[in-house]
């Protein structure tokens, strides 16, 4: 079971477009996100949200104790169940300083409105920035498998996996979990493909999942 506990609430808008925006009706305000985690963004989706702003700063800074990595986890799954159905996030995120390129790992992920801590950030967002689309990295459950295909360092990485744990341990991390609570070499594979972000006494399952290819299958 998930231990996150993410903003509260958010607001959102009908369209992505800053000065559609800005038309009557547009925004629908700030929107109670009462939980679970997994339902969140189908039912933002649902409300019409195709832009959404988060509060405050996900922090991912230091050795964040297990009250602020459940937030931060929560803040960037809520980001990535998003960013899987196109909606625009607005976030801010802030990393250890000596972080480095390790904001690789959040790639796929909508870039942030900004990051703090690292020195070279400003050139890390821009980076960010003409780098993302979507599928960048993503994760399939097929008949008795599961698959992630990874572009987020350029080239094409796949992990095939058709052990049951695996499928098992990814519904787990899904929304954050001990690291206690995924089997050891299930949970080093993972980390070994960069496919888990540990944050504080939490791991958090980074590639998010998709209902339909937004391309030709064999071109992702």
């Amino acid at each position: 079971m998930s231990t996150a506990v993410g903003p509260s609430a958010v607001l959102a808008w009908r369209d992505y477009d800053p000065e559609a925006c800005e038309l009557p009706g547009m925004f629908l305000g700030e929107l109670a996100l009462p939980g679970p985690p997994e339902g969140e963004s189908e039912r933002l989706w649902q409300l019409g949200a195709r832009r959404v702003r988060l509060p405050g700063t996900v922090d991912l800074s230091g050795t964040p104790d297990a009250a602020r990595a459940a937030t931060a986890v929560a803040a960037l799954g809520l980001v990535r169940d998003l960013t899987a159905r196109a909606v625009l996030v607005e976030w801010d995120l802030r990393l250890d300083p000596a972080a480095g390129e390790r904001w690789r790992v959040l790639s796929h992920l909508q870039p942030p409105r900004r990051i703090e801590g690292p020195a070279g950030a400003g050139e890390a967002l821009r980076e960010w920035r003409r780098g993302h689309y979507l599928c960048k990295c993503l994760w399939r459950k097929g008949p008795g498998f599961v698959q992630i295909r990874d572009r987020r360092w350029g080239e094409l990485r796949r992990f095939t996996a058709d052990e049951p744990e695996y499928a098992r341990a990814i519904e787990t991390l899904a929304y954050g979990a001990p690291t206690d609570e995924v089997p050891r070499a299930v949970l080093d594979d993972f980390r070994g493909e960069d496919l888990v972000l540990d944050v504080g006494p939490l791991a958090w399952w980074l590639p998010y999942r998709i209902s339909r290819w937004l391309q030709e299958s064999m071109t992702i």
